[in-house]
């Protein structure tokens, strides 16, 4: 037997015993139970990373060894019914799901080196890589085939999507896109005024891209907001962007706010565009938007049954700290209470649960359903109980979690030690046990 001491970098210790003929992933799994924290990088008194693949005896263990776990942070994204996970800068990404959807990364699998941060269409992944490339996989129509603008991709910062497209800001501010042409893949009519992009925000089917001088460009669906022609005189000094399905919002430097796409999505604000001063920001469900105002208060205004009116609440929101979006609003507010708002068959009405919704420290959601993380660490979930809104069978699993992300309608959990914890629709994403051996040698 090989004894080896395995100390974390904040300092609490485990004494492991491992037979000598064990792979160094072997002795990384026990270091990351004793410990309990997960995702461990191993390094020897030496300095040297000690890859999974070897043998202890390769990696020049010695009995009595001194190592250094370092803990690295895992990273979920989601696209509408699969799940992606990643550590930031390490190889590989674990997936599952629907496979159609980018739940099999199998075949790029071997391309996914140092990943830096992953995006998703309804049904595509992207991954960023150190160097700058971008990987994708998924349905090919959809943003999981780049190969046509695949020698662009160089230096890229940041990737959005819309449903079915992809956009990548270069280091040199221009943009390219890929995936379906009408929902923003296509970018020639447009792409001579593509220059020095800060941000880009999306619709279900179009983009709209702030640029250095605080102007706005659009390109997609015509009817999603990709023509901002009418209001473009407008959007002059704009401080960010967000968006539904089919609207954009505009947040001036002076605190007024823009708006155009469809009507019933939140592209007309004319009702309120009298209270919409002084807006610090603006978050969306899928056809209505809020704007929290520097006083505090909130105004809405877009699908009144799925959070555009917010009228039955108004009186409680009030220091709003933090949002989350499905087809229903739910805002956290300083003291950690919850407000929720819009379909109550989707998680608008929160009152079943409404005594245990304090301390949240985080809300998330898919597109039926909630799930707030509490301070200690426990989890509490409503809404349309298939897409997640019941969480009953793992709620004993569910301690010490350290983040939640949804698909449209699944959640996965990703706890202190490392292990997730999946619910929802078992196609979506809510069933993870065909690759939790990949998950736990992460």
């Amino acid at each position: 037997m090989l004894r080896v001491t395995v100390a974390l970098t904040s300092g609490r210790s485990a004494n492991i015993s491992i037979p000598q003929s064990s792979k160094v992933g072997d002795l990384r799994l026990l270091a990351q139970q004793s410990l309990g924290q997960g995702f461990l990088k191993l390094v020897s008194s030496q300095g040297c990373i000690l890859a999974d693949p070897e043998a202890v005896e390769a990696a020049g263990l010695q009995d009595g060894d001194q190592l250094t776990a370092i803990a690295r942070k895992a990273h979920l994204a989601a696209s509408g019914q699969a799940f992606a996970l990643w550590c930031c800068g390490s190889d590989g990404v674990v997936t599952w799901g629907d496979p159609n959807d980018g739940g099999d990364s199998s075949a790029v699998q071997e391309q996914l080196r140092k990943v830096q941060q992953v995006q998703a269409t309804d049904n595509a992944f992207a991954a960023i890589l150190e160097n700058g490339s971008v990987v994708t996989w998924g349905d090919p129509d959809d943003g999981g085939d780049s190969s046509a603008v695949q020698h662009q991709l160089r230096s890229v910062q940041q990737v959005h999507a819309t449903r079915f497209a992809f956009a990548a800001i270069l280091e040199d501010g221009s943009v390219v896109t890929w995936g379906d042409p009408d929902s923003g893949g296509d970018t020639s009519a447009v792409q001579d005024q593509l220059r020095s992009v800060q941000q880009v925000q999306a619709t279900s089917e179009a983009f709209a891209a702030i640029l250095e001088d605080g102007s706005v460009i659009a390109w997609g669906h015509r009817d999603c907001g990709g023509n901002n022609s009418a209001v473009k005189s407008k959007l002059r000094n704009v401080q960010q962007v967000q968006a539904t399905n089919g609207a954009f919002a505009a947040i001036l430097e002076d605190g007024s706010v823009v708006t155009w796409g469809l009507p019933d999505c939140g592209g007309d604000s004319s009702a309120v565009q009298h209270q919409l001063m002084n807006v610090r920001q603006v978050r969306a469900t899928g056809v209505a938007f809020a704007a929290i105002l520097e006083n505090g208060s909130v105004v809405t205004w877009g699908d009144p049954n799925d959070g555009g009116d917010s009228s039955a609440v108004q009186h409680q929101l009030m220091n709003v700290r933090h949002w989350a979006t499905g087809v229903a609003f739910a805002a956290i507010l300083e003291d950690g209470s919850v407000v929720t708002w819009g379909d109550s068959d989707y998680g608008g009405d929160s009152s079943a649960i409404q005594h245990q919704l304090r301390n949240v420290q985080q809300v998330q959601a898919t597109g039926k359903a909630f799930a707030a993380i509490l301070e200690g660490g426990s989890v509490v979930t409503w809404g349309y109980p298939d897409d997640g809104g019941d969480s009953f069978t793992v709620q004993k699993r569910l301690r010490n979690v350290q983040q939640v992300r949804a698909t449209g309608w699944a959640f996965a959990a990703i706890l202190e030690d490392g292990s997730v914890v999946t619910w929802g629709n078992p196609k979506a994403g809510g069933n993870s046990a065909a690759v939790q051996n990949e998950l736990q040698e992460m």
